[in-house]
């Protein structure tokens, strides 16, 4: 692998050359193209973008006159660079590029400038802004405006249909020639990327995703180049075979997302007052409420020919409303050892009042309007109360019992 010329990354010179944004063009055999694609992106990012900027054009093993369009164009502009890789792949070229930059910000773009430039700050904004971790471009969101011929478009759609259904993907479009990374995120995700061509795209962005980064997505305007040289069937294969790989790396824990997460993942912002992790909480609770309603049921049916309905109904929900608050406490909402063990008791007994309430109140007025209900209508009677005391149970519990004393 041959450079012929790499950004310095001396850290004095960093601090005063450094670029915000580096574009980089990854081509091969394009001497035709290249020119007036790099003119045309200089001229535009020289009058729309505010920041220090660089092109990098990536030469990954042509064998025409590509580098020397290359050479010819850093001659002319201070703003661009030339890299001249050994070996073939695009993957490869951005890899090695991104790697060595000292920008702040990362991007490329395919070299036949599909994809409308208008669409670069408001992709690249919020990484320099650190709001999120990558950005694609998108040709499958909504406000995208694209044209293609159906033959690329069903390909396209299929492709990230396979996507989401084999590896859970949330993004739109992964193969949009159209995005840009944080260099301190590439930093840590770009070694674990092992693909060399197309799928490079594919295989950052579901290991950004599962490490729990945040990925930006632009609609974008793409007229399609139809001299495009992409080989679409062998590329296909080469696609499915890297999900395997990826499914495969991600079941046996040969892709260390988890370590990843905990470095750069980003959980949920806390809200004052409002435990995180809303949707864990709801399902164990369900669970809890589950079982403590079954017991509860059990003990109302032991104790309602002793007893008589009220009384009964009292000591099940007392006894079920002790337990429900210890395993709540726990399990739920991962409070662990006895300090404020009696308190939230006593605030769960409050809790239990108001479920009494509202299921003594049913059973009050059933029996208001009926003489001699069958023990089945009581049954269904306070299931529904039940239902509805168990919701503002969880609410009390989240909101007020717990609220201090969560993790």
């Amino acid at each position: 692998m041959s450079l012929s010329t790499q950004p310095s990354l001396d850290a004095d010179q960093n601090r005063v050359t450094a670029p915000v944004l580096d574009v980089v063009i990854p081509v091969y055999n394009e001497e035709i193209d290249l020119e007036p694609c790099v003119r045309r992106l200089h001229a535009y990012l020289a009058a729309n973008f505010p920041y220090r900027f660089r092109i990098t054009i990536a030469d990954n093993a042509s064998i025409d006159g590509t580098a020397l369009v290359a050479q010819r164009l850093k001659a002319t502009f201070n703003e661009v660079e030339a890299v001249h890789l050994a070996e073939k792949g695009r993957g490869r070229a951005l890899k090695y590029v991104w790697t060595h930059s000292n920008a702040a910000v990362l991007s490329y773009m395919d070299v036949d400038l599909s994809t409308d430039l208008g669409a670069l700050l408001p992709l690249v904004a919020p990484l320099i802004s650190g709001h999120s971790d990558l950005a694609i471009g998108s040709r499958l969101a909504r406000g995208s405006r694209v044209v293609r011929g159906a033959k690329r478009e069903f390909i396209s759609r299929s492709y990230n249909l396979i996507l989401r259904t084999t590896m859970a993907a949330r993004f739109s479009d992964a193969q949009c020639g159209f995005k840009a990374i944080r260099a301190d995120v590439a930093r840590r995700l770009l070694p674990m990327v092992e693909d060399t061509g197309w799928f490079f795209d594919t295989e950052m962005l579901v290991l950004a995703e599962r490490s729990g980064l945040r990925i930006h997505e632009v609609p974008v305007d793409w007229v399609d180049d139809p001299d495009s040289r992409v080989d679409i069937v062998s590329t296909a294969m080469e696609d499915l075979k890297g999900i395997v790989r990826i499914t495969r790396g991600l079941s046996n824990g040969k892709l260390p997302v988890s370590a990843l997460r905990a470095q750069l993942g980003r959980n949920p912002l806390p809200v004052d007052g409002v435990p995180s992790g809303l949707t864990g909480q709801l399902i164990r609770f369900a669970g809890v409420g589950v079982a403590s309603t079954l017991a509860y049921l059990l003990l109302f049916a032991l104790l309602r020919g002793g007893f008589g309905p009220q009384a009964a109904n009292l000591i099940a929900l007392l006894v079920t409303a002790v337990a429900n608050t210890a395993v709540n406490r726990r399990v739920t909402f991962g409070v662990r050892g006895s300090e404020g063990a009696l308190l939230h008791q006593l605030q769960g007994l409050i809790v239990f009042a108001v479920g009494l309430g509202l299921t003594s109140g049913s059973l009050a007025l059933l029996h208001s309007s009926a003489t001699e209900p069958s023990r089945f209508v009581e049954l269904v009677v306070l299931v529904l109360a039940n239902l509805l005391a168990t919701a503002v149970r969880f609410l009390m519990l989240r909101i007020w019992v717990f609220r201090a004393a969560r993790p």
